[in-house]
C-alpha cells in the first residue's frame, strides 16, 4: 500500500535500486552508520520492516523497524536527504510506522543523537540515564 503526500509516496516496498541510496547515505552522510559495508546494509535490510520515502521512484527518505511482531520493535536507520527536509516527510515516516498495523501495539525503543523532539511527538520519552535511547511503551490489545 502507498500514501502520497503531494509528488511524495510512503511504503513499504523496498525495491533493489533502493539499497544503493540507503547504503550510500548510511555509509557516507549518517553519523551512526559511517563506513557500514555493503553487505551488512543488504543484510540487515534482508532482516528488517523497511519503509521507504519516494518522489518520482527515486529514493529520499528510508527507515527500518526490527521487531519480532509480537511484543517489541526497534527503530532504526531514519533519514530523509537534506534537500527534502522541512517539509514534514521525517514525521509522516515515523507516525506511519509506528502506526503501521503489524506494529502500533508494540514496545519500541530507539536511538537518536539530535531528533528528541521529532520522537516525542509520538510518544517516545528518554530512557531514565541515557540521553540517546528512547522508548515508547506498547499499547494493551
Amino acid at each position: 500500500m502507498k500514501l502520497f503526500k503531494g509528488e511524495y509516496a510512503l511504503s513499504n516496498d523496498l525495491h533493489p535500486e533502493h539499497i544503493a541510496a540507503i547504503h550510500r547515505y548510511l555509509s557516507q552522510e549518517s553519523y551512526w552508520a559511517q563506513g557500514r559495508s555493503h553487505a551488512t546494509v543488504a543484510r540487515a535490510l534482508e532482516n528488517s520492516l523497511c519503509f521507504v520515502v519516494e518522489k518520482s521512484g527515486a529514493l529520499v527518505g528510508f527507515a527500518r523497524a526490527i521487531s519480532d511482531r509480537a511484543t517489541f520493535a526497534y527503530l532504526a536507520d531514519v533519514f530523509i536527504l537534506a534537500e527534502h527536509r522541512g517539509q514534514g516527510l521525517g514525521k509522516w515516516l515515523v507516525e506511519y510506522i509506528v502506526e503501521y498495523s503489524e506494529l502500533n501495539h508494540l514496545g519500541w525503543m530507539l536511538a537518536t543523537a539530535d531528533a528528541h523532539d521529532l520522537y516525542r511527538k509520538y510518544d517516545f520519552s528518554a530512557v531514565e540515564g541515557s540521553t540517546r535511547y528512547m522508548a515508547r511503551r506498547a499499547r494493551a490489545t
